[in-house]
């Protein structure tokens, strides 16, 4: 169903069942897949590419050009799964040429009002991104992280897998997998988001592994490197490698 009031691009491919409320603008080159619902006043442009099942409440933006001052207008890209949700004002934009040219987000995701989802960003699957929360360019979110409202991750940081931002916090490090991590002046970890990792089925001897690998980083006097040594020698288990292999690619260092 499109509403007499919509804007549709003769150029764009809507898959079947799909609804476009009052006001909405479809661009050129926007593919949307399947069961979408596009409430009212939503602008999506092109190149965008949109999975199946996805709900955009109004005056969501999605696929417009970078907020990048050295973009010139070429061609970059938008690529969203399926089965996410974009709340009222959330806003997504296409990647640039100097960032790799493509900005993606997985499935499952829920961005709440006023999310922001800057140019050649990674989002993985079942994020969720609470009110006004910001992601500068090139950040890469992984699986079950969720950022609190208000909380902005600077370019080219990472956040973990099942890691949690606390609201109003300002990351300028990589976020430590299934870490609970909080900044007011001073950014720092505060130890393994436990109920939520109970609540995402992490088993107890899992949780048990996670934080005999905590307390090696973050309580003992070890630095980051003898840490990690510690944490190979004496733990095993695929969340331990998840964690090691996060600490070992970071760029930035992670946050402790």
């Amino acid at each position: 169903m499109v509403h007499p009031t919509a804007i549709v691009s003769p150029e764009a491919q809507i898959g079947s069942d799909v609804f476009i409320g009052p006001y909405c603008r479809i661009g050129d080159r926007v593919t949307i897949g399947n069961g979408c619902r596009l409430d009212s006043h939503v602008i999506i442009e092109g190149p965008t590419t949109i999975g199946n099942d996805n709900r955009f409440f109004p005056f969501a933006t999605i696929g417009l050009p970078p907020q990048d001052l050295k973009f010139a207008g070429e061609e970059t890209f938008l690529t969203i799964g399926s089965h996410n949700v974009f709340r009222e004002y959330a806003n997504v934009h296409r990647g640039t040429k100097g960032g790799g040219g493509h900005t993606r987000i997985g499935d499952h995701n829920f961005f709440m009002v006023s999310a922001h989802v800057a140019h050649d960003c990674i989002l993985g699957s079942h994020i969720i991104m609470a009110n006004a929360a910001t992601l500068a360019g090139h950040v890469t979110i992984e699986d079950y992280a969720s950022i609190g409202a208000y909380s902005g991750v600077h370019q080219f940081c990472r956040v973990g897998a099942h890691g949690y931002v606390g609201g109003y916090s300002v990351i300028t490090k990589d976020v430590l997998p299934y870490s609970k991590t909080v900044s007011e002046r001073m950014t720092q970890a505060f130890g393994v988001n436990s109920i939520g990792l109970e609540r995402k089925g992490f088993t107890e001897n899992q949780l048990k592994n996670i934080k005999a690998a905590f307390r090696l980083l973050l309580q003992s006097k070890l630095n980051t490197t003898q840490a990690v040594e510690a944490i190979r020698a004496n733990l095993e288990g695929p969340e331990i490698r998840v964690l090691l292999d996060f600490i070992e690619t970071s760029s930035r260092g992670v946050i402790k």
